[in-house]
């Protein structure tokens, strides 16, 4: 493959998320394995409000394989810790997964909201 094919522009690997998962812009995180790094949401909308993105691109969870269980069981594994680490586990949280544009989805990239720290009315939107 040549330069020009390979300089393509990909709106996963080339999205914030995209580029967070490979280390290229620097969060605080408050968990990361091996399959996923979580940090704050820079625009809350709950007093805990934490995203956890999977290492691996992934556009959404529409996207996800069955080659991907692993990956994805990762996410909802590294929400739970996170609500034990920031103890919001005993009152509860909200896991949430936007996919598409009616969805609610902005960046092209797997991330999971955790919400928490407060009561979470319903229907949610």
């Amino acid at each position: 493959m040549s330069n020009v094919e390979n300089s393509a522009s990909d709106p996963v690997t080339d999205s914030i998320f995209g580029k967070i998962a490979r280390k290229e812009i620097p969060v605080d995180a408050v968990y990361e394995d091996d399959f996923v790094i979580a940090f704050r949401d820079m625009s809350p909308q709950a007093p805990v409000h934490i995203l956890v993105i999977p290492k691996k691109p992934v556009e959404n969870a529409l996207a996800l394989t069955d080659a991907d269980r692993e990956m994805a069981g990762a996410v909802l594994v590294a929400a739970a810790e996170v609500a034990r680490r920031l103890g919001i586990a005993e009152s509860g949280i909200r896991i949430v997964l936007n996919a598409g544009a009616d969805g609610g989805q902005t960046v092209p990239y797997l991330h999971a909201h955790i919400l928490g720290g407060r009561h979470l009315g319903w229907p949610p939107g």
